[in-house]
């Protein structure tokens, strides 16, 4: 997975474009790679805005300031070709624009819970029964599927880390996890005492079959 860190990453949107979405009065997103979509709703976005002008009686119409329309969780510095966007302090409206189409929550102190794929999820249902963690599995995610981790992540000694994972094809990731957890549970059984076949509780059993380990209804 690519990972995308709000903190070090600087959006840059082609200005006219930019200008163009404003006045057309639709709502807009503009994605990570800088450009615009008019249907943000399906796509991962750093921003999402739509402008309806005032119109005030005898007033002539102000020129918009950008800064005004962005608003302060975003800093923003023009060129006359180019808008350079700053997003990482708006995270938390960037984290609820994109919550619904994300495969996984990474943005609190306690992890991951779970997938929003079904199939994912069983995979991770099941695992937990050998100890193996969501943890462990989204790290094999992230280093062998495609997709995007977006994330806020400050190094240091100070480490913090906030994330959204999307997933390109989730088909992929299941064969991808299916396998990994399968060889984990196998070298668990034929390792570990406790792991024994005759020493599996039902969920356990359960769960080796799932993983076809363990064979039998």
């Amino acid at each position: 997975m690519k990972k995308f860190n709000l903190l070090k990453e600087i959006i840059i949107v082609d200005k006219s474009e930019l200008l163009q979405a404003i006045n057309s009065q639709k709502e807009f997103g503009i994605k990570i790679d800088g450009s615009i979509t008019y249907e943000p709703q399906k796509e991962i976005v750093i921003f999402i805005g739509k402008h309806t002008p005032t119109l005030m009686a005898l007033a002539p119409a102000k020129p918009l300031k950008l800064e005004d329309f962005f608003g302060t969780s975003y800093r923003i510095v023009e060129t006359e070709e180019k808008v350079a966007i700053k997003a990482s302090l708006a995270w938390q409206d960037i984290i609820k624009l994109n919550y619904d189409k994300a495969m996984y929550d990474d943005t609190s102190g306690d992890g991951v819970a779970e997938f929003a794929d079904k199939d994912l999820e069983d995979i991770g249902w099941h695992a937990d029964e050998f100890e193996i963690t969501y943890r462990e599995l989204v790290e094999v995610l992230e280093e062998q599927a495609e997709g995007l981790l977006l994330c806020i992540e400050q190094e240091g000694e100070s480490y913090h880390f906030s994330g959204l994972g999307f997933i390109d094809d989730p088909k992929e990731a299941y064969a991808i996890l299916y396998e990994y957890a399968k060889e984990r549970i196998a070298q668990k059984m034929k390792e570990d005492p406790l792991y024994a076949s005759d020493k599996l509780s039902d969920d356990e059993a359960e769960a080796a079959r799932y993983f076809s380990v363990l064979q039998g209804d």
